[in-house]
């Protein structure tokens, strides 16, 4: 699989990212076990994962199979810290939560350092200068090698990466974002794309088709086994399924159906290769959903058929995000 570097850094990821957000809850490890070795002998090399996944199942998972399935130095992976189950406060950014988890994580996984780790949110109760200290901390101590954000918006992303390059070498400055991107939510292409773009950082896409739905598999009827029908995954999905995600959906079939593929290979294949984007994070549940989606790599999509889905997935995109002399 091809290597890319992780924003303005050293540091090469496959283009193609394995996600964990199942494992633990709906991935046994046996299923796990499977698609970690898939990926591995795909040439894939990014594990992306959290320390609230399965409520830390899905880190301890990983680590038992690093163990005794991959080897660990073959891997790049990156977790979160800040998302906490607290209905009066959702996100956590303060030193002592983020450096406690990071702790935390790193004994589920069994591991002495993680390649990458995200701040899973922005927290507005925090001074963001505290949570961008806990980076330089975990950084400084050789506990985690590069460090980045997720979900952020563009000024919160462009305040954090800003604050970490006006001191080099004493700050840790932000290898990526985490967000999600795909032809059914191309809203980070407003202010956080450009903002990756001009700072260096890499963007790391998550749900890139769709949260399932560009598979094309709804759009007859939801599927008993999929997560549109899962009662704790249904209202994740519910927000793609609109007429207006309906034209997108039907524009990639189209697209496959021309090109001989599938309407997954499609639209991963698209996100993969927008501007700024590093690797694109798939979440499978099962190996032949892997399998259908590492099938990708040697897919390019024609320029015709990309300006097409650009089109006809085109955001609204006017003031201020647009210099205001053209409007």
């Amino acid at each position: 699989m091809e290597q890319r570097h992780l924003g303005r850094t050293g540091l090469r990821v496959s283009r193609i990212g394995l996600g964990t957000l199942t494992w633990g809850r709906d991935t046994d490890e046996h299923d796990a076990a499977d698609m970690l070795k898939a990926f591995w002998e795909a040439g894939g090399t990014l594990v992306d994962t959290a320390d609230v996944y399965g409520d830390g199942e899905a880190e301890y998972l990983l680590g038992r199979l690093m163990d005794g399935l991959v080897p660990r130095r073959d891997l790049i992976v990156s977790t979160k810290a800040g998302s906490v189950p607290d209905p009066d406060r959702r996100f956590d950014g303060s030193r002592g939560h983020l450096l406690a988890a990071l702790d935390a994580s790193l004994a589920r996984l069994g591991t002495d350092y993680v390649d990458v780790w995200h701040v899973h949110a922005y927290d507005p109760g925090t001074p963001l200068e505290e949570t961008l200290q806990a980076l330089d901390l975990a950084v400084g101590s050789g506990r985690v090698r590069y460090a980045g954000v997720s979900n952020f918006c563009g000024w919160q992303l462009a305040k954090a990466a800003t604050w970490q390059l006006a001191a080099p070498g004493a700050r840790t400055r932000l290898a990526s974002t985490q967000m999600e991107y795909s032809l059914l939510q191309r809203g980070v292409e407003r202010e956080v794309l450009p903002a990756a773009l001009d700072l260096g950082v890499g963007l790391l896409p998550s749900s890139p088709l769709g949260r399932g739905v560009l598979t094309g598999k709804y759009r007859n009827a939801t599927p008993p086994d999929s997560r549109g029908a899962s009662e704790q995954l249904a209202p994740f999905v519910e927000p793609y399924l609109d007429d207006t995600a309906g034209r997108i959906v039907d524009a990639v079939t189209t697209a496959a159906d021309g090109l001989a593929v599938t309407p997954l290979q499609v639209a991963l294949a698209w996100v993969r290769d927008r501007p700024g984007v590093t690797a694109p994070i798939i979440g499978p549940r099962t190996l032949q959903q892997l399998t259908a989606a590492l099938s990708v790599e040697a897919l390019s999509l024609p320029d015709e058929i990309c300006r097409a889905l650009d089109d006809v997935s085109a955001p609204v995109h006017r003031y201020p995000d647009h210099d205001w002399s053209t409007l």
